[in-house]
């Protein structure tokens, strides 16, 4: 089993209509158990388009469901006004299992498209 603190969620998000990273992007995390939602973490990606810090980290990281909602609607409406955008926020939901060590979960975007995957 992964020692505590290589246990981690990081995120990161590109901007691949662009080619840059995407800086400015507010991102929510969330614990989901049955019908209800348990509000874990916020963060604002930097300039190299990731949060300054794991989202979750160490013990905090128990199995189970678990979702990312990135703010790209403001991003597109702020940092690359030129295109308006069609997303508003974008939902990641995953799965945490027992054993594993790192979670690293990558949000790809455009102004109509997105595409994710389990980074390392």
């Amino acid at each position: 089993m992964p020692q505590p603190e290589t246990r981690r969620l990081t995120t990161h998000v590109l901007d691949t209509a662009h080619g840059r990273p995407a800086t400015g992007v507010t991102v929510r995390l969330a614990r989901l158990s049955g019908g209800a939602r348990e509000e874990l973490a916020q963060a604002v990606t930097n300039a190299d388009g990731r949060c300054d810090a794991p989202l979750l980290a160490g013990e905090a990281m128990r199995p189970g469901t678990y979702e990312l909602v990135f703010a790209v609607g403001a991003y597109f409406a702020g940092a690359a006004a030129e295109r308006p955008g069609y997303l508003d926020e974008v939902p990641v939901r995953f799965t945490i299992e027992p054993g594993l060590g790192h979670y690293h979960v990558p949000l790809l975007i455009a102004p109509y498209a997105y595409s994710t995957y389990r980074g390392s």
